[in-house]
């Protein structure tokens, strides 16, 4: 949600709008993960940006001094849309002090699948912000389909896929391609590649316990409350020399290791995951895509089975094994599937994505819509 966030907004503000973003920080002054922050005001780009401090953190709501105040003077400034990405409880709670009459779009990420008591106790609270909101976003139509909460919305909602600036992944620097060759001189030519959050609906056990079944290394870029727990299965698999655990890495380290992976291991398995853009990134750096068929969810529909990627059943590491090991045998797979990747990428061009989000805010608006002239738009994550 962080990096489609940037994204959307980078790519707004570069076709003329006044582009606000307002979140939360969660890093203290050293950079670490912290309960208690303090605000910071900076620039991205043409992009304002408002990280609000947080006092102490419970279940993924945030208090956060100054937040109500922050929205109520976006909300007086003239021509202001109010943008929100959820499942996000600090914000929700927060929009439920602001006047109806004020713009709202919303882009559903995902529903809140397993935190069974945060779902029911934030329920009243979407009931009454989304009915307030003028339209309703997802980032496929396929989620739609499994929602029973959006049911409730259906005549305001739409889709809005995620969206990425591809050049950076397509056409790699010189340092990206530089960190490319090092992964491959020191793990070998077989590396398969595992992006995100180290969370329990990303799967990632199930790439460990298919390595198991196939040769070379595995690399892991990211980090999350489950490192430890991943780390143990490793060691107790016999592979924990097979796995590089990268930790966070720059955006040129992280574009160089797709273009030197031999696939994208994407096994999530929970609608938690509703698009999965890593696995656009990993198209547009020419790195076909193993992922799971999770649905009523978009995973499968970014990249989809036998036309730009391999589909396997959730929760399988032997199927998982099967389709890695036909990217190393079947004469000319991978080739195809890395043609037709970079193609199917085409598709989530940041710019079509913030052009479309523009045509969302003119519903909600007004009709004959000027893009060098939009209202302000603020974006809240």
């Amino acid at each position: 949600m962080e990096t489609h966030v940037q994204t959307l907004a980078r790519s707004q503000a570069a076709l003329g709008a006044k582009v606000s973003v307002i979140c939360v920080n969660g890093f203290n002054e050293k950079g670490h993960l912290s309960t208690k922050t303090n605000t910071v005001c900076d620039i991205d780009g043409d992009v304002s940006v408002t990280r609000l401090g947080r006092l102490f953190s419970l279940a993924r709501f945030d208090i956060c001094f100054g937040l109500c105040q922050e929205l109520r003077r976006l909300a007086n400034e003239p021509k202001t849309i109010f943008h929100l990405h959820t499942p996000n409880p600090t914000m929700l709670m927060a929009l439920t002090i602001l006047d109806r009459t004020i713009p709202l779009v919303i882009t559903h990420h995902s529903d809140v699948i397993k935190q069974k008591i945060l779902k029911y106790a934030l329920r009243p609270f979407e009931y009454l912000v989304y009915s307030r909101s003028s339209q309703v976003l997802t980032t496929s139509l396929q989620y739609i389909q499994g929602s029973k909460f959006l049911r409730f919305y259906h005549h305001k909602l739409s889709d809005l896929p995620l969206g990425l600036n591809l050049a950076i992944y397509s056409n790699p620097n010189q340092k990206a391609l530089d960190f490319s060759h090092s992964l491959k001189n020191k793990y070998g030519e077989i590396i398969w590649l595992a992006v995100g959050r180290l969370v329990y609906y990303k799967a990632l056990h199930i790439s460990i316990e298919a390595l198991t079944l196939v040769p070379g290394k595995l690399v892991v870029i990211g980090v999350g409350p489950l490192e430890t727990q991943l780390k143990t299965l490793a060691q107790k698999l016999g592979v924990e020399d097979r796995i590089v655990w990268l930790g966070r890495v720059n955006e040129d380290e992280l574009v160089g290791a797709y273009h030197a992976a031999t696939a994208l291991w994407f096994p999530s398995n929970l609608r938690s995951e509703g698009f999965g853009l890593v696995q656009v990134e990993a198209m547009a750096s020419g790195c076909p895509v193993i992922n799971a068929n999770i649905l009523c969810s978009g995973v499968p529909w970014v990249s989809r089975d036998e036309k730009e990627g391999l589909t396997v059943p959730i929760n399988d590491p032997f199927a998982l094994a099967r389709a890695a090991k036909r990217l190393l045998s079947e004469p000319n797979l991978r080739e195809r599937l890395v043609i037709a990747s970079q193609k199917r990428a085409e598709y989530f061009n940041h710019t079509n994505m913030a052009q479309r989000s523009f045509e969302f805010y003119d519903k909600v608006i007004s009709q004959g819509w000027d893009y060098t002239a939009i209202p302000k738009a603020v974006d809240l994550l």
